[in-house]
């Protein structure tokens, strides 16, 4: 019997372990370093073209100038966007601080509370042109890996991720988003209500070296029901800047000047 034991652990110290399962990446860490990707850190401004197809006809375009700024308080930014083009909405503003989102109009000098919801041209929604931290606004969770096809038809290796918002006021209740494996750049985002449906997809292209990091500077957004009707996003001049904080206060809107340099 103890002959038996002896040689049974002899075997047992022979036998190689077996190799500990890859612990599996935090969702949450992800969705940071595809933050970090989408916008460089600190203060900055960035100038948005916004093209609206149907059918793959231009039918109308939109201008804008972004400034973003950190808030200290809640780690999100803050957003004042400049309308630029067409003529009717020159000098138009919108603010976004906290939760609250506001439309001024500088003709009726009046403000207005709006949603990051509505549709700011075609499927570009407001939210869409705002800067975002993603891992502020919603909860990940790992949904495997898979192979996916950019917007040029390139297939990356890619993590899934499925967020769920939250708060009510963000722009989608719900995202699918897929992440290049090497890069943690965002490929291909669907935007979802929060029972499911399909509102938009989303591919991210276009990627130069902006402020140190390879950024997408084009996002192409395809409505969810009719693949023709598509909208293309493209930002450029992106600089660091610093701002007053007056900049972001919604008293301050009407005696906002322009681009102070």
């Amino acid at each position: 019997m103890r002959k038996t034991l002896i040689l049974a652990m002899i075997a047992a110290m022979a036998s190689p372990a077996a190799p500990a399962a890859p612990a599996l990446p935090d969702p949450q860490a992800l969705l940071q370093s595809a933050d970090a990707v989408r916008n460089p850190q600190g203060s900055f401004s960035t100038e948005i073209t916004l093209n609206e197809y149907r059918q793959r006809h231009l039918i109308a375009t939109s201008s804008l100038v972004v400034y973003s700024q950190p808030s200290p308080d809640s780690g999100q930014y803050n957003n004042l966007i400049k309308f630029t083009q067409p003529v009717d909405d020159a000098g138009k503003l919108m603010l976004r601080n906290g939760i609250d989102l506001w439309l001024f109009d500088p003709v009726s000098s009046a403000s207005i509370r709006i949603s990051p919801q509505a549709r700011l041209l075609g499927q570009a929604s407001n939210g869409d042109v705002m800067s975002t931290v993603w891992a502020k606004d919603y909860a990940a969770t790992l949904t495997g890996d898979a192979s996916v096809a950019d917007g040029d038809g390139v297939s990356h290796p890619c993590r899934a991720l499925h967020l769920v918002a939250q708060r009510p006021d963000v722009t989608y209740q719900a995202i699918d988003l897929w992440l290049d494996q090497a890069t943690s750049a965002p490929v291909r985002a669907e935007y979802r209500t929060q029972e499911g449906r399909l509102l938009k997809t989303a591919y991210f292209r276009h990627f130069e070296t902006v402020l140190g990091v390879t950024r997408p500077t084009e996002t192409v957004i395809i409505d969810g029901l009719n693949p023709d009707w598509v909208t293309v996003m493209d930002s450029s001049h992106i600089v660091a800047r610093t701002m007053p904080a007056s900049w972001f206060q919604r008293s301050y809107l009407g005696r906002f000047a322009g681009d102070a340099g």
